[in-house]
């Protein structure tokens, strides 16, 4: 399953009011492991940036000022998150300025025409219900280090909103080394050790140790019979 966990900061809170996406931050991910591969911009929204806003994204209106226009991007944009589960955190939020942004280029399409989308936020607030489930507190549950997070980012969002999700839904799927693929029958193969060049030392019991052994077995031979009394062996035979 390919899965693209996304991000992204914005003017302000609500789209119609007029706020734009400033950043968007994507990271891929194929059968809950991450691939490498990430999708990140910053745009330029013609309009001023809610001072709230920077606050908790710091992102300025000087620093986008030479930044392309969502226009400019949409296609590479839509190319690479159609056809995946996007996983979010408060879907409806970065899904609603998408299609915004989708709507004011005249595109058709909506995210839920040609994604799924994922909503972390809805399983954790099932799984852990009266209890704060924003992202940082997600990060303290479960131990996910976020000290680098001192304001919001998208990309960096992205990356620490895939840990949290796979903890949320049950932690990696395996313990298989990166570049192994699971079996054509969809089992996870077992990654075996080669034993060829290993010798293992046997030590056979003699002497007083095998004294005190006849002891004990004619012990049990009094009481209910010993497996060795059936099977014919007397100790120290069976090799």
């Amino acid at each position: 399953m390919r899965q693209i966990v996304l991000d992204t900061e914005t003017t302000g809170i609500d789209p119609k009011e007029g706020h734009r996406i400033i950043e968007i931050g994507c990271v891929e991910m194929m059968n809950r492991r991450l691939t490498g591969r990430t999708y990140h911009r910053y745009l330029k929204p013609d309009r001023v940036i809610d001072d709230e806003a920077i606050q908790v994204h710091g992102i300025t209106n000087e620093f986008l000022d030479d930044k392309p226009r969502f226009e400019e991007i949409q296609d590479e944009f839509l190319h690479f998150i159609r056809g995946a589960d996007l996983v979010i955190h408060n879907a409806a939020f970065d899904v609603g300025f998408i299609d915004n942004e989708l709507s004011l280029n005249n595109h058709q399409e909506r995210v839920h025409d040609f994604c799924q989308v994922t909503d972390t936020l809805a399983i954790a607030r099932k799984k852990h219900p009266g209890q704060k489930n924003n992202l940082d507190a997600l990060c303290r549950r479960y131990g996910i280090d976020n000290s680098h997070r001192e304001l919001h980012g998208a990309l960096l969002d992205s990356e620490i909103l895939a840990d949290v999700y796979l903890m949320l839904t049950g932690g990696q799927k395996n313990l298989m080394l990166a570049g192994e693929e699971d079996g054509d029958d969809g089992v996870d193969q077992v990654r075996r050790l080669d034993t060829s060049a290993m010798t293992l030392k046997v030590v056979q019991a003699e002497g007083d140790e095998l004294d005190a052994h006849r002891s004990y077995i004619e012990r049990l031979d009094s009481k209910a019979g010993s497996i060795w009394s059936q099977l014919g062996e007397q100790p120290g035979e069976t090799g």
